[in-house]
């Protein structure tokens, strides 16, 4: 699916992963409890920048080192699908190049626990979000398909899973995964191609969208 999406060129880019160790509000006034079981999706949290002046935009920390470079970008769409969802907080994280969480600096907690390849975004007033970073490894010697794990926090809501982002030339991904019923968030098998050097995909989101106790959107007589 094409998308128009803003200018953002490459030299604003900026990495949210050098962790300034502000401490992060969990949104005191949360309410709302989504999605299932959310294991380690406190990590959102822990050593996150400021999610007041978060940019739309975030390099992940291993850009610039060996291996498969990609830009994924979309547009996070309301329950309604139609309607773009600003202020929405996407915290990522992936394997290393060697298919592991490897970890840099002091980070402690789940921080730890995901490594130091994870970043946040926030999206803009029209729903976007566009992320730089290299096509991870799957974990050595398994089956399991590359992946990386996405986390969500709306406003007024509980953080939750979606599912990941995988790529649909990975040999290891199952059928089933391309052709799931009801993907969380929407699909997140991603369909990269070359473009001016580098590999480029594309996912957009419907928040809520077959995720557990996600409350339905009102309608109108």
């Amino acid at each position: 699916m094409k998308i128009l999406l803003l200018s953002l060129p490459i030299f604003i880019l900026t990495s949210i992963n050098a962790c300034s160790q502000n401490t992060v509000n969990k949104d005191i006034n949360t309410k709302k409890h989504v999605g299932g079981p959310c294991e380690g999706c406190e990590a959102i949290y822990e050593q996150a920048p400021s999610f007041d002046n978060m940019p739309a935009v975030d390099t992940l920390p291993d850009y610039n080192e060996p291996g498969p470079k990609i830009e994924i970008s979309g547009i996070v769409y309301q329950r309604d699908g139609k309607t773009p969802a600003k202020d929405v907080i996407i915290y990522v994280y992936h394997t290393d190049q060697a298919g592991l969480y490897s970890t840099k600096e002091n980070q402690t907690g789940w921080a730890k626990k995901h490594g130091y390849i994870r970043g946040w975004i926030k999206t803009n007033a029209l729903g976007q979000y566009r992320i730089f970073t290299l096509v991870p490894a799957s974990y050595p010697k398994s089956s399991n398909p590359k992946h990386i794990h996405p986390v969500i926090k709306e406003p007024g809501k509980t953080e939750y899973w979606i599912d990941d982002f995988v790529f649909d030339d990975d040999p290891l991904l199952p059928e089933k995964e391309r052709t799931r019923a009801r993907p969380a968030g929407g699909s997140g098998v991603l369909k990269p191609g070359m473009k001016d050097g580098m590999l480029r995909a594309t996912r957009n989101i419907i928040l809520g969208l077959h995720v557990e106790n996600y409350p339905l959107p009102k309608t109108t007589k």
